[in-house]
């Protein structure tokens, strides 16, 4: 089976001569390499080749749009405070820890030339970073979510961007799909057993494409079903270790038809 996503990237505004497909989306970043969603993460995923960061966002007390996968600092950071009850002054003066703001981000990747795959976790970010991104017109993103209310809010207000809906193991992709009127299925199967890679079926991708959806893969750091899913007519593949997709050695292909 093969895939032309010429239509998406030119319906989105996506830059036609990035890298090859599928492509790599850093996983919070190099995450398997520095810690995630630091601007550090994301700046290596680029010299490793990712062609998107993925990452999440949460929301300080007073409305701005931060970079990271919790609401609580204490797993990444070992600090029992939470991003929600503090300032965004307040956050970037805790010693130790490094949020960044979606704003930095952005601007990173606009100066890496690298694509963002927005998860939008706290309720409130996702008007917050289209409007951003549309201010800035950084048309190379993408914003989705576990929660289909959050990707409907922004589907209903006519979003320009790509809208994706993540899926997890034992739910239906298509029914998801419809309910967050997504673009992008985001499977994330990486805890689906031994071979997850036997789940994204023909049937299932052929259902999705004659929906009008294209098809993102889980993070994936297990070489032998990386090389599998590689050869999918998938738009993009996160990993905590891009330097696993993308080998210096290989020279990069310009987008186009891919299968």
């Amino acid at each position: 089976m093969t895939r032309d996503f010429s239509g998406f990237f030119e319906r989105y505004g996506w830059p036609a001569a990035k890298g090859r497909l599928p492509f790599c989306i850093g996983h919070r970043g190099a995450s398997g390499h520095e810690p995630e969603n630091t601007l550090a993460a994301f700046r290596r995923a680029a010299e490793l080749g990712a062609e998107m960061w993925e990452l999440d966002t949460q929301l300080t007390s007073d409305g701005v749009v931060v970079v990271s996968h919790d609401d609580h600092l204490e797993r990444v950071f070992g600090i029992d405070r939470r991003i929600s009850e503090m300032t965004a002054a307040e956050l970037a003066g805790l010693d130790g820890v490094d949020v960044p703001s979606f704003s930095e981000v952005a601007a990173l990747g606009r100066e890496t030339g690298t694509g963002l795959y927005v998860e939008l976790k706290a309720p409130g970010t996702g008007m917050r970073c289209w409007r951003h991104l549309a201010e800035m017109n950084q048309r190379f993103a993408c914003l989705g979510s576990f929660d289909t209310a959050q990707v409907r809010e922004l589907r209903d207000a006519a979003c320009d961007f790509p809208l994706s809906v993540l899926i997890r193991v034992g739910h239906d992709p298509h029914v998801l799909g419809d309910e967050a009127g997504a673009d992008i299925l985001h499977l994330c199967w990486e805890r689906a057993g031994e071979r997850p890679q036997d789940l994204v079926t023909e049937a299932l991708m052929r259902r999705a494409f004659e929906a009008g959806r294209e098809i993102v893969l889980w993070h994936e750091e297990r070489p032998a079903i990386l090389d599998d899913i590689m050869k999918l007519p998938v738009l993009g593949i996160c990993t905590d270790l891009p330097d696993l997709m993308r080998s210096p050695a290989v020279k990069e292909k310009a987008v186009g038809r891919q299968g």
